[in-house]
């Protein structure tokens, strides 16, 4: 079994074995397969991309070609155990009732994207005027899929104003990984948010 990145090695602490559960966005399907083998887990991921669909049947992963901004609506009311959307929250028309699906759909939810609050983000802007860009944001402001950036406060505003409630939260670098820096001043120096949560 290949060894996971660091921030999905931090999702799959969250996920329950023999469970359901739906990765919107899920790539070549790297992290369910993981959950497959490792957690018995049964589930499915929802995918755009023709390529990475294509890794995901290879993978031995049930993948749905589907828009994420087209909704869930084909999916019933709590039918899955964890829904996960690991850097795609920011790159949809309607972050926020997306997450109202994810929680329709799911008892609880994995969210992850990166912080437009991090110190190298804010200083680039200081510094050059101009929208960052960085390993994590490696594109133009004209040309980017991420259209609705946000910090963590924004994030935790967000929930709260919709009574979701965060069961676990942690911040990572742009390699993935944790430090006890980042979990002491995480608006600044965490990178890439990681958010477990569920309806109040």
């Amino acid at each position: 079994m290949n060894k996971l990145r660091e921030d999905l090695a931090i999702i799959q602490q969250w996920v329950k074995p023999n469970s359901q559960v739906l990765d919107l966005g899920c790539g070549e399907g790297t992290l369910l397969r993981y959950l497959q083998d490792s957690k018995n887990v049964r589930g499915y991921g929802l995918e755009i991309d023709d390529d990475k669909i294509t890794a995901c049947i290879r993978n031995g992963v049930n993948v749905i070609e589907q828009n994420l901004d087209n909704g869930l609506s084909n999916f019933r009311d709590n039918s899955i155990d964890t829904v996960i959307m690991t850097q795609a929250l920011q790159a949809v028309q309607r972050p926020d009732l997306l997450l109202d699906e994810m929680l329709r759909i799911g008892k609880e939810a994995i969210v992850t994207f990166p912080n437009f609050g991090y110190w190298r983000t804010r200083f680039y802007l200081m510094l050059k005027g101009r929208m960052p860009m960085s390993e994590t944001l490696p594109y133009n402001w004209y040309d980017t899929p991420n259209i609705h950036m946000c910090t963590f406060r924004d994030f935790e505003v967000l929930c709260r104003g919709k009574g979701i409630r965060i069961l676990n939260k942690t911040v990572v670098d742009d390699q993935h990984k944790e430090h006890w820096r980042m979990q002491v001043w995480p608006a600044m120096l965490g990178e890439i948010a990681v958010y477990h949560i569920t309806r109040r």
